[in-house]
């Protein structure tokens, strides 16, 4: 069985350090925030190019920490995309605001800049892009019209830890960006985690205070918080791990090259795009397909995991069934959701074993 992701084996290559990590933490009992996660706020954050870094429980609470630092809430809107995991909206849900939405571009699966203008009204405030899949979304255009209207920008960067774009690392493009550390994660925890990062010290400080319940001293609160502490074990679990990032990063671009090299003759199978400007860490590689109910039935009676991210955008989730959308009004989004499959990706993915997967995805395509 080849897994979508298998966790086993990188735990496998770097057990030692990750059990001597955990032992530490329970001999020092520093169990929630403390030194461990003040090192890997200094560690990460000096890895994604930012000046801040905010532990936190977990890529959910970073968005809402962000917004809601910023002051976006009740009758405000936020732009953002109906395809993506429904954490982005939420966040945009649980501070009071309005999700407004606007399709993707066909290629990269990200906002399409040119049509965020058309969505913008006295009441939107702020511009959420997600940088799915691992994939930059085309951050110059889209810092151009936010500026242009005095919109902040919430940088979606839960798939996205060491993508860039013009060299430049996601997440240092607005006034935050967000990381999700979930297990299955390019860089996870084993647990849930996350981080928000800035260059705005204020909001580092606002965010920070937040997440802890808005104290500035361990009795001293000097607005009402939350309980969105990230705990010791995550971190210096991700401490660990965020020394081979880059390695792993490299190697899941090399898979995807492979992919692409030999899945690139049928015509039949759309291969993933990314902005000339982007570099993509392919936290998941993803592929359009006729039939597809058909192609993951081959893919998965020859023992090869295949999934679906995501098959309901969000205008047509239930859960925002209020915002008064139906089928038809994202059709970039709708096309995706119905043809997207996300084959194996992980750095431990063998040559052998891509090249065995592509050869049953082939065939598939072809009966």
């Amino acid at each position: 069985m080849i897994p979508l992701v298998d966790l086993d084996a990188q735990y496998q290559q770097i057990k030692d350090e990750i059990d001597g990590a955990i032992k530490e933490v329970l001999v020092s009992k520093k169990f929630i925030q403390g030194t461990y996660a003040a090192d890997f706020e200094t560690e990460f954050a000096r890895l994604q190019g930012s000046t801040f870094a905010v532990g936190c429980s977990n890529g959910t609470s970073a968005l809402f920490l962000a917004l809601k630092a910023l002051g976006i809430g009740e009758g405000d809107e936020v732009i953002t995309t109906p395809n993506t995991f429904i954490a982005t909206a939420e966040a945009i849900c649980h501070v009071g605001a309005t999700p407004v939405f606007v399709d993707i571009d066909p290629d990269t699966y990200t906002l399409d800049p040119s049509l965020i203008e058309a969505r913008i009204t006295g009441k939107t405030r702020a511009v959420i892009p997600v940088h799915i899949y691992g994939n930059p979304a085309a951050m110059d255009q889209i810092v151009e019209v936010s500026q242009r209207h005095g919109l902040n920008i919430v940088e979606d960067c839960a798939q996205a830890h060491l993508a860039t774009f013009k060299s430049t690392p996601v997440g240092s493009f607005g006034d935050a960006g967000t990381f999700s550390f979930y297990p299955g994660k390019n860089l996870g925890a084993y647990g849930d985690a996350g981080a928000v990062t800035t260059g705005n010290p204020e909001l580092a400080a606002d965010m920070r205070s937040l997440a802890d319940h808005g104290r500035d001293t361990k009795y001293l609160h000097k607005m009402i918080g939350y309980n969105f502490r990230m705990d010791g074990l995550q971190a210096a679990i991700l401490s660990v791990k965020l020394k081979y990032l880059a390695q792993w990063t490299l190697q899941r671009q090399r898979n995807a090259q492979l992919y692409c090299s030999l899945l690139g003759d049928v015509a039949s199978i759309k291969l993933p795009t990314s902005h000339p400007l982007a570099s993509h860490v392919y936290h998941l590689y993803v592929v359009q397909v006729d039939d597809r109910d058909k192609v993951i039935s081959v893919l998965n009676e020859n023992g090869i995991s295949a999934s679906i991210h995501y098959p309901v955008p969000l205008h047509l989730q239930p859960a925002l069934k209020y915002l008064g959308h139906g089928a038809g009004d994202f059709p970039v989004s709708e096309h995706a959701a119905n043809h997207i499959i996300s084959l194996p990706m992980y750095p431990e993915l063998s040559s052998d074993q891509i090249e065995f997967i592509c050869s049953i995805l082939k065939a598939a395509v072809k009966n």
